[in-house]
């Protein structure tokens, strides 16, 4: 891991998508990308291509929708929206991570014991 970043799993990445998206509104790639490492205060490092490989399955499935506008810097760009089919996935990912945490505090705990 250059520099103690880490690298972004699929998974993760499109779960954080959503949420960005969910949470702040349209955006272009680049700025979806600059807020998920603002928000993990620089520790994860999410390039471009790695944003955009996320995007293309995420428009397929349904969940986020693009459209031609323009970005921050008054630069055409793709902007990116959360559509409803992606709240529900949403809510519906959210759910879940929530037990995941749930069962893995229980596994930490016994481990502790242990």
């Amino acid at each position: 891991m250059p520099g103690g970043k880490s690298e972004t799993l699929q998974g993760p990445l499109d779960l954080m998508v959503l949420k960005t998206l969910g949470a702040m509104g349209p955006f272009d790639g680049c700025r979806i990308a600059r807020r998920m490492e603002q928000i993990s205060e620089e520790f994860l490092l999410v390039n471009q291509g790695t944003i955009y490989a996320s995007l293309v399955p995420l428009i397929a499935r349904g969940w986020i929708s693009g459209a031609w506008g323009t970005s921050n810097n008054n630069r055409k760009a793709k902007l990116y929206s959360i559509t409803k089919t992606g709240r529900k996935q949403l809510s519906a990912e959210v759910r879940n991570g929530e037990r995941v945490s749930t069962v893995m505090g229980r596994v930490q705990r016994i481990a502790e014991r242990g």
